[in-house]
């Protein structure tokens, strides 16, 4: 499902206009994206949890050359899908 296809769900399921319901997903985005950029875990009961975890530092392989570099420490983000999704998406 691309952002329009939601936006358009959304425009269906809440009668709003098409204007805020983009600027509602972009809210909901952008205080998700700002939550995890201070490191806060984002649960959404009955949907999944999203959170930040820290890769450290490792050796790697450049698969050209063979030549051994360094990847750089990194935080990433993780989803852990809740129950509820779960089992939506399992029947």
């Amino acid at each position: 499902m691309k952002k329009v296809e939601l936006v358009e769900a959304v425009v269906e399921a809440t009668g709003l206009t098409k204007a805020d319901a983009t600027r509602a997903i972009d809210a909901t985005f952008a205080s998700i994206t700002t939550a995890l950029a201070k490191g806060d875990k984002v649960p959404l009961v009955g949907f999944g949890t999203f959170s930040v975890s820290k890769r450290a530092a490792r050796e790697g392989r450049n698969p050209r050359t063979g030549e051994t570099v360094t990847i750089a420490a990194r935080n990433a983000v993780s989803f852990k899908a809740g129950s509820a999704l779960k089992d939506a998406v399992n029947e």
